[in-house]
């Protein structure tokens, strides 16, 4: 099942729940899914009543499916997490989980706007904003870092990209009005956040006119750390090291309206990677759809190859498809 089908079903579920019952499953979302869900819900119109009975089967059959009852909770958590999100984003889940971290205050930033939180942040020191923005997606620790000037960005990006971790008691400096302090004493085992692989997500989605200058600038302090944070980038133009099985994979993922508009500033070798995987028929609609579009913003075509991008990140991070590798890193 798509991405797609699985939120229409969602959608119907909570349309068929009632709006007091609906309102408290919103309740356990994050703002991206809230945001998600309600698009789809917004989109739905007609609903056949066999449509209905057919989703409510489906939920009812696997929630019975599903048993609450586990020997170790811990363990349970662990193995679910790591297999719903992979070991990296796990990872960052059970630490503030099974120890018992509180980031609540930074919890709420992901419901604010990045130009508001980016403007709450302005005066912070780059550690603390480094801190800060470890704890969000990495799409929005990027929005929010393209309204900071050019060394206030840069200096936060080194400091993310040198960062080995977090102890709880590190951001007890910012505004209390603000945030919470993240909860435990100096025994609780500091998080694994930050770092190089962080600091190359977030770049990766800041766009290219500031990934350049970014990149230089950490260049500038340490040659080998910049060099270790391009090695771990994946950029629109790498989709192209995919192979095709893979490059299928994401086209089932991918709505034509958002790769029609990707493709308008690709290069040709990649039009013709995501075409000769296409049906005849599709590549010959994508074809005339690229043709007859007029000149386009760069950053309308930027915001649709970085839908893209994430959707090739969360199909290798559920391991279904694999991106990047080298020399040590072949096939077999």
């Amino acid at each position: 099942m798509s991405q797609t089908d699985g939120l229409e079903d969602a959608a119907i579920l909570m349309m068929s729940l009632g709006e007091a019952e609906a309102s408290e499953v919103f309740k356990h979302l994050s703002p991206k899914e809230v945001q998600k869900l309600g698009e789809a819900i917004a989109k739905t119109k007609t609903i056949t009543r066999e449509r209905v009975i057919e989703v409510v089967d489906k939920f009812t059959g696997i929630a019975a499916a599903q048993s609450l009852l586990v020997s170790n909770s811990g363990d349970y958590v662990r193995s679910v997490l790591r297999r719903a999100l992979g070991d990296d984003k796990a990872a960052l889940l059970i630490d503030r989980i099974l120890q018992g971290g509180d980031v609540s205050g930074i919890e709420s930033l992901k419901w604010m706007e990045p130009a508001s939180v980016a403007e709450l942040l302005r005066n912070e020191h780059p550690q603390i904003i480094a801190a800060i923005l470890v704890h969000l997606d990495f799409d929005q620790a990027a929005d929010i870092l393209k309204f900071f000037n050019e060394r206030q960005r840069n200096e936060v990006m080194l400091r993310v990209a040198t960062m080995e971790g977090i102890q709880p008691s590190a951001l007890k400096d910012l505004n209390e009005v603000l945030f919470k302090v993240l909860a435990g004493g100096d025994k609780m085992r500091k998080s694994s956040l930050g770092g190089v692989k962080t600091a190359a997500e977030m770049i990766n989605l800041m766009g290219t006119a500031i990934e350049g200058t970014v990149i230089e600038s950490i260049r500038n302090h340490d040659a080998d750390l910049a060099q270790k944070i391009m090695d771990k980038m994946f950029v629109f133009d790498d989709v192209i090291k995919l192979d095709d099985k893979s490059i299928q994979t994401v086209l089932k993922e991918v709505s034509s309206d958002v790769l029609i508009v990707a493709l308008k500033g690709a290069q040709p070798e990649l039009k013709e990677k995501f075409l000769s995987n296409m049906s005849t028929r599709a590549a010959e609609s994508l074809r005339e759809d690229l043709e007859s579009r007029g000149p386009m913003r760069l950053s309308e075509v930027e915001a649709q190859q970085k839908e893209i991008l994430k959707t090739v990140r969360r199909l290798a991070d559920e391991g279904v498809i694999v991106i990047g590798g080298g020399a040590d890193d072949a096939m077999v």
